[in-house]
Order: C-alpha cells, then sequence, then structure tokens
C-alpha cells in the first residue's frame, strides 16, 4: 500500500518498509531516538520483520527516509512504536499521515484501542498525540528486560 501527500512544501509517500531502507531508517532513528536506542536498528527492524511486518511503515520523499512508525497487535490491544519524522520535515503533515496509516490497518486487524509512550520532557509529542487525538491516562508505565533479549 502506498499513499502519495502533498502536505505544506513537501511531497512525501506513506509506504511499508522495506529492506532497501534500511540506512535511511537508521540514519532517522540516529537523529531521532541517539539518546534512547539502546538496541540497534537491524536487530529491531529484524524482530518487527519477523511478526507483523505491515504494521512497520515509513514516508519517503524521493529516495531519502524521512519518517517511520511500527505498530503491533496482540489481539486485544494496538502499540505504536518508533514514531520519528526528521527535524527538518516535521510540521508537514508526515507524522500525521503515518499515525493515521498504521492505525487503520491496526483497525482492519480488529483493534478497537491503541496505546503508545512518550518519554518524560517530550512535551511536543504530547501535543501532537493530543491533536491526533490521544489522551494521557493516569498509568504507571513497567517494564522488564529478559535475560537473552536486548530489546
Amino acid at each position: 500500500m502506498s499513499d502519495n501527500f502533498a502536505a505544506g512544501p513537501i511531497a512525501f509517500s506513506v509506504v511499508t518498509y522495506a529492506d532497501r531502507y534500511l540506512d535511511g531508517v537508521k540514519a532517522l532513528w540516529t537523529e531521532s531516538f541517539s539518546e534512547t536506542q539502546t538496541t540497534p536498528a537491524e536487530l529491531v527492524i529484524a524482530a518487527k520483520l519477523a511478526i507483523q511486518p505491515d504494521l512497520f511503515v515509513i514516508a519517503t520523499a524521493g529516495d531519502s527516509v524521512i519518517g517511520s512508525v511500527m505498530g503491533g497487535y496482540d489481539g486485544h490491544r494496538g502499540w505504536l512504536y518508533a514514531v520519528a519524522v526528521l527535524k527538518s520535515r516535521r510540521r508537514n503533515g508526515v507524522g500525521t499521515a503515518l499515525i493515521r496509516e498504521v492505525e487503520t490497518r491496526l483497525a482492519c486487524l480488529g483493534c478497537t484501542k491503541i496505546n503508545l509512550q512518550v518519554r518524560p520532557g517530550n512535551p511536543a509529542a504530547v501535543l501532537f498525540y493530543e491533536f491526533l487525538g490521544y489522551l494521557v491516562e493516569d498509568r504507571v508505565s513497567m517494564g522488564k528486560r529478559v535475560h537473552g533479549l536486548s530489546a
């Protein structure tokens, strides 16, 4: 599936990830997640491609990767991960188009609720998601690293 957009001053496409985009995604994630990315992009991408690869969506402008989002669905809840847009391409509808595409794909799987997490100190991200209809929920997020797993 591919949708073309002309939003603001840029034209871009939203497509399902393919291996030819690896270097572009790595560069995007380096810019977007340099302080928080603990698992190499190659491992994250390989794990995503093994499970629900159609929920890994990117935005491209020409040959350049300018945005990404990964979705996941466990049959109960959907999740959004690795939402990123190049700083130079933000506020042009790229993030909105990516999120809407994955929301549509999740809904087609029967998903009725989507969750995501925002790291503390990122109020711009909170405002972006609120603009898209997401609400801050009173939850405690917990996690545990399982021996032998790096993600």
